[in-house]
């Protein structure tokens, strides 16, 4: 059965990924994007809507129109997420806020506004992505990494709070994944990576976007409040 799905921060990375498996299943699937042309993604068959989920009107807005047009969401992925890494004593109270506005506190927005269909139809799937980082730490990203573990108490609250409802919470913790952002890296910095990671490799994003779908589908209707790594080992044990 095609479903109604929004995945935020879908234009690009990791989120386009799991985009298209979605629509490759047959689902009926918007992205989120804050720049760039959305044509592309309307040639793939996606729904492209502009939304900077730091501003709740826009998100409200973002929900009328994907309800216009595909439906209530039935899933969401809340991917949309920012960086901006600097060292604790070089690193604004304007860089920490920013960060966890679009990763912790955007997360509250775009997953409190689907919940109202969702509580309606008494089922849904929500998929957090958050970070091998949230669980294992790393310097130069306290913001990054604060913003990343929030997630994981935000889906286990919300897990014990909804699960009544047949609502779900699950939260996938990705690693190093080949996407533009590690391919800029130079090539010492890659074999630096890559040798922490007991697998040896990095993640592709086909690879985290099956983990994604697994968690929407039927076969993980029993799975709430889950935290999956899909990092080839590198914070097993956090």
């Amino acid at each position: 059965m095609s479903r109604s799905v929004l995945v935020t921060g879908g234009n690009r990375g990791i989120g386009l990924t799991i985009a298209r498996a979605f629509a490759a299943a047959g689902d009926k699937v918007a992205v989120t994007y804050r720049s760039g042309d959305p044509a592309a993604l309307a040639d793939e068959g996606l729904l492209a809507v502009r939304c900077d989920i730091t501003d709740t009107e826009q998100v409200e807005q973002a929900y009328k129109e994907i309800e216009e047009k595909h439906g209530p969401v039935e899933v969401l992925v809340a991917n949309a997420g920012v960086t901006k890494d600097q060292l604790l004593m070089r690193m604004s109270e304007d860089d920490f806020t920013a960060v966890l506005d679009t990763n912790l506190t955007g997360t509250f927005r775009v997953v409190k506004r689907a919940n109202r269909a969702m509580l309606r139809a008494k089922k849904g799937r929500v998929v957090l992505i958050s970070s091998v980082v949230g669980l294992l730490g790393s310097a130069g990203q306290a913001n990054y990494a604060a913003s990343k573990a929030g997630l994981v108490g935000f889906a286990r609250s919300l897990a014990r709070e909804l699960g009544s409802r047949n609502i779900t919470f699950n939260v996938v913790a990705p690693g190093f994944v080949d996407t533009e952002m590690t391919q800029v890296l130079t090539e010492e910095q890659q074999k630096n990576i890559v040798g922490q990671v007991p697998l040896g490799r990095y993640a592709q994003p086909e690879e985290i976007a099956a983990t994604v779908r697994f968690l929407a589908s039927d076969d993980a209707s029993y799975i709430t409040g889950a935290v999956i790594p899909v990092d080839g080992g590198l914070g097993m044990g956090h």
